[in-house]
């Protein structure tokens, strides 16, 4: 018996051995063609010449991002073509630094164009139904019912609700800067979900719930920025299926607003303006639907804004001639001793405060990357087709540093009434995107940021902890100060204000 499963394995041992010629043979005619599939669709465009079996520059990208994508921008800029090629897991991109190839690409988001993805992979992570993923007609119905959620009334309401938890954090912070300096991304990445949470579900997450939804998101973020292997024990794996869940709960809140504006009570956060308006609808939208729209606006709100808090902080500190006018124009409308929030008005009057937020926009935005699919082969030039199936990523940073005056300085007067840099040079302005995926709830965006400098310049007293390039872009994955804005905080006024 023993000398019979001897010979066996010695057979299949040889037989092995006798294949690895035709396995390697094999392999190797696989990576040849991929190499030719990628240098034919590359054409005259600068990128590498040879890629990585297909891992291609996942391991640079991954490894140093910031330095990834400015060597493709500087390729697309020396070669004079506004766009260079590259190749990451299997798929072959093409980066686009030009500002009028980027809103060609942004006006043609259409089912036989361009597909918005969001994430290189984004379908698998965030589903198929995803806000981003429509296109008209299905896409401009959806906005227009979104609509309601962003009217003044609206705006109005979630402004206390934005204060109140920025406050309730402000707290928090103050406690922590005690002990030293203070690393302000992951405070802000907090306050920012649990504004997002109580402005979109409101009073319909419970302790338990929020505190699963926390872990869930940030499970979600880690598998935003690891290598997509969709495979058990994986950071991807594991981020996908906590979309899920965040989408369950999300849900769960829907039908608990329903009931809510059924019974005939005031809308108190944005689920209860859709529902409000939703409810009149002819047809009834599914409430696991709309809990998946909300986690479109959780993901669009959340690291977005995050990305803006970290910057206006570095740069009001690295400006200090700008954070005193930003005093002097707060302490003019809005005083902390009041006891009182800042209300609509006040925000509205807020003129420099968010000129100043819109340059922080245009100087740091905070998605530098669009990603698109072609649907189809699409020409992007008379001399280049973008092939289809390829990976597009309109760089909305490298627009930011077209057109404008003077476009390196940190200058937020240039959206000032007197020179409305903002209207005369609003197409390199692409913060907010382009074309029909423009972002809805920009003005939201902006009174958050407003709220958040407002408070911040008010109530505390602060200066950055310098270190040699604490103020270099890293990706997280929006961009955020390589220290994570390490600050001193200390108390500038008697009482924090309690409403």
């Amino acid at each position: 018996m023993a000398l019979g499963l001897e010979v066996k394995s010695d057979m299949l041992w040889k037989g092995i051995v006798a294949a690895c010629p035709y396995l390697l043979c094999f392999v190797a005619v696989l990576v040849f063609l991929e190499q030719l599939s990628y240098l034919k669709k590359k054409g005259p465009l600068p990128g590498p010449t040879f890629i990585v079996p297909f891992l291609g520059s996942a391991i640079h990208m991954i490894a140093n991002p910031t330095r990834f994508w400015a060597e493709q921008a500087a390729m697309a800029k020396s070669s004079g073509l506004g766009f260079s090629a590259n190749y990451l897991v299997g798929r072959f991109i093409v980066f686009i630094r030009n500002t009028d190839l980027s809103h060609m690409i942004f006006s043609n988001v259409r089912s036989d164009a361009f597909h918005l993805i969001g994430h290189p992979f984004g379908k698998k992570l965030f589903g198929d139904h995803n806000l981003i993923y429509m296109f008209e007609p299905e896409h401009k119905d959806l906005r227009r019912r979104i609509a309601p959620n962003f009217t003044h009334r609206a705006l109005s309401t979630y402004l206390l609700i934005q204060q109140k938890v920025i406050l309730r954090h402000f707290v928090k912070w103050l406690e922590l800067a005690r002990a030293g300096s203070v690393p302000l991304r992951l405070l802000c990445r907090d306050l920012n979900l649990e504004t997002s949470q109580t402005v979109f579900a409101g009073p319909y997450l419970t302790p338990d719930a929020r505190w699963q939804f926390n872990r869930d998101y940030n499970l979600f973020n880690v598998g935003l920025m690891a290598i997509p292997f969709d495979l058990p024990g994986f950071a991807f794996r594991r981020a996908r299926f906590a979309v899920g869940r965040l989408v369950e709960t999300l849900t769960r809140c829907v039908s608990q607003s329903k009931q809510r504006i059924r019974a005939g009570e005031e809308p108190s956060c944005l689920v209860d303006f859709w529902m409000q308006d939703a409810l009149h609808e002819p047809a009834e939208t599914p409430d696991l639907e709309i809990g998946g729209h909300l986690f479109d606006f959780l993901f669009a709100a959340q690291d977005a804004s995050t990305s803006s808090l970290l910057w206006v902080v570095a740069l009001l500190d690295s400006h200090p001639k700008v954070l005193a006018r930003v005093r002097a124009e707060v302490a003019s409308l809005w005083s902390p001793e009041s006891g009182e929030p800042i209300a609509a008005e006040k925000v509205r009057e807020m003129k420099y405060t968010e000129a100043v937020v819109r340059e922080v926009l245009r100087f740091r935005p905070p998605a530098t990357l669009v990603p698109h699919i072609a649907g189809k082969d699409f020409p992007l030039t008379e001399c280049y087709t973008i092939p289809k199936g390829a990976i597009v990523f309109p760089s909305t940073y490298e627009s930011s540093f077209q057109g404008f005056p003077d476009p390196e300085r940190f200058d937020p007067d240039r959206f000032s009434e007197e020179r409305q840099e903002d209207r005369v040079y609003k197409r390199y302005f692409l913060a907010f995107g382009a074309g029909p995926h423009q972002c809805l709830g920009q003005r939201y965006a902006i009174n958050h940021l407003v709220l958040f400098v407002a408070l911040f310049v008010s109530l505390f007293d602060f200066s950055r902890h310098r270190t040699d390039g604490c103020d270099d872009i890293a990706y997280v994955p929006t961009i955020v100060p390589k220290d994570d804005c390490t600050v001193y905080l200390s108390k500038r006024c008697d009482l924090f204000p309690c409403f």
